[in-house]
């Protein structure tokens, strides 16, 4: 037995010591990435195209159940958007709140018999169309509740324009967000089938009209600590993987894709978390079996602010959720992707390391750390070797951290000031000593959840833009 605790926890040490240089090589891709994203920012005058003809119209959709504190700062804020042509579409999933009604009266829309809709994705009743001529960019969709991808869908059904845009309703678009991903796009828009924005934390930051207008950062320790965490992963994880062709995911708060290609491949899954990761792992599948060339890409200076949670309860239920939907995609599609020549990079290395780092990590952590305790605890003159894990996990998520706040001062500088460095790079830190260990918990809470038939969407508070924090209501989304 003593042996055998040996030999499992020198294993999950050198499983941290492989998920972690794997993570710094893809940090490496985003260092050797940000220059040419920064040099293209301040030369390329994107400022430009938004009063260009040529600019792709697009047709944003906004999913929005139980949102009635923040559904209006939201619309607010895609309608003054610097963006030539684009539609807005809200769609209201049979909220059980006010979130039809405040949309009503805010913007005077008024039920239209005349609008046509293409049946081209299956979606639940759609229960009427509402709009204003005062507005003409904006439809609001009353349907049955059906979920989130269900929503997309029918706002896919509705939508005029080529590209679709997805945005949550609890999230404001900073004006020239979309403008920044259209350049992208436009880079390239034969093999250009989606791109994902950069999502930033909004607590603590003062909002007037749906716009940011003084950027700050979080009060509360767990909107801050996801601060930190958020820029780990999309400014030194998403970049790097965009830069090889090989993300999984294009984050469900902010993308711009192709409806034609999302179409193709069947639009949205219905009835399950994880829609995000499953249309981008759908379209890489699609355009490799029909070896079509293509990119998935990121767009970290198209900056979407949403709101973090700030109860343990509230961040357990979107953790556990991401557990499941993670889970359900590498079920449906990891074993017969991963591994395969014809997949090529997606199939050789994004989906295995998704499934062992990311799918698996919470087995390997949990039995590994059980593993070196029960050794520890056999001969106590062995501790060292449980201080050798813990302190390898505490100084690689270190680096990585400081990576991502080296990205972050070098290309964007969202927090400007010293002590905001200062605070992040404590949090960067002070995350390896709870945090991970119970996200890690969470993410395993979550499998359980999904071996149970959970596909809940389960409890999110919205806090209203307008409040400061002092207004909340939660919320209880249904999925079948």
């Amino acid at each position: 037995m003593r042996d055998f605790l040996l030999y499992y926890g020198v294993f999950a040490v050198y499983y941290v010591i492989a998920i972690n240089s794997l993570y710094f090589i893809i940090m490496l891709f985003s260092f050797k990435s940000i220059m040419g994203i920064l040099k293209s920012s301040i030369y390329s005058r994107f400022q430009t195209l938004s009063g260009s003809e040529h600019v792709p119209p697009i047709s944003i959709l906004v999913p929005a159940y139980n949102e009635e504190l923040t559904i209006i700062e939201n619309v607010r804020s895609l309608l003054s958007l610097n963006y030539p042509r684009y539609e807005v579409l809200v769609v209201n999933d049979g909220s059980k709140d006010a979130t039809l009604q405040v949309l009503i009266n805010e913007f005077s829309l008024v039920y239209s018999e005349h609008m046509p809709v293409q049946p081209l994705l299956h979606t639940s009743n759609i229960r009427g169309i509402y709009h204003n001529p005062a507005f003409p960019n904006l439809y609001l969709i009353d349907k049955e509740n059906g979920g989130k991808a269900d929503s997309l869908n029918a706002g896919i059904n509705l939508s005029h324009y080529p590209l679709i845009a997805s945005i949550d309703a609890d999230s404001l678009l900073e004006k020239d967000a979309l403008i920044r991903i259209a350049k992208v796009y436009m880079e390239n828009p034969d093999e250009t089938v989606a791109i994902g924005g950069d999502i930033r934390i909004a607590n603590g930051c003062k909002i007037e009209d749906g716009v940011v207008k003084d950027i700050r950062l979080p009060d509360k320790f767990l909107p801050m600590i996801q601060t930190v965490e958020y820029l780990k992963a999309f400014l030194g994880g998403r970049i790097g993987w965009s830069a090889i062709n090989g993300l999984i995911i294009v984050s469900g708060a902010f993308g711009v894709f192709r409806k034609d290609y999302i179409i193709k491949v069947g639009g949205y899954r219905e009835g399950y978390p994880g829609e995000d990761m499953n249309i981008i792992i759908k379209l890489h599948k699609y355009m490799l079996e029909n070896k079509l060339p293509y990119r998935v890409a990121f767009c970290p200076d198209a900056v979407c602010w949403t709101q973090a949670p700030d109860t343990l309860k509230i961040l357990g239920s979107q953790r556990r959720r991401w557990g499941r939907g993670n889970l359900k995609n590498m079920i449906e599609y990891g074993r017969h992707m991963a591994f395969r020549p014809k997949y090529k990079l997606f199939g050789m290395l994004t989906l295995p390391f998704n499934i062992m780092f990311e799918t698996l990590n919470p087995y390997f952590r949990i039995t590994g750390l059980l593993a070196l305790i029960g050794y520890t605890l056999l001969d106590m003159t062995n501790g060292y070797v449980l201080l050798v894990y813990g302190l390898l996990n505490v100084l690689y998520g270190v680096l990585l951290g400081i990576g991502s706040l080296l990205l972050e001062e070098i290309a964007f500088r969202r927090y400007p000031r010293f002590r905001d460095i200062v605070k992040m790079l404590f949090y960067t830190i002070l995350m390896f000593f709870g945090y991970r260990q119970i996200g890690v918990i969470w993410r395993f809470l979550g499998h359980i959840e999904f071996l149970r038939n959970n596909n809940s969407w389960g409890t999110m508070t919205r806090t209203s833009w307008q409040t400061k924090g002092s207004e909340k209501i939660s919320s209880l989304e249904a999925r079948s």
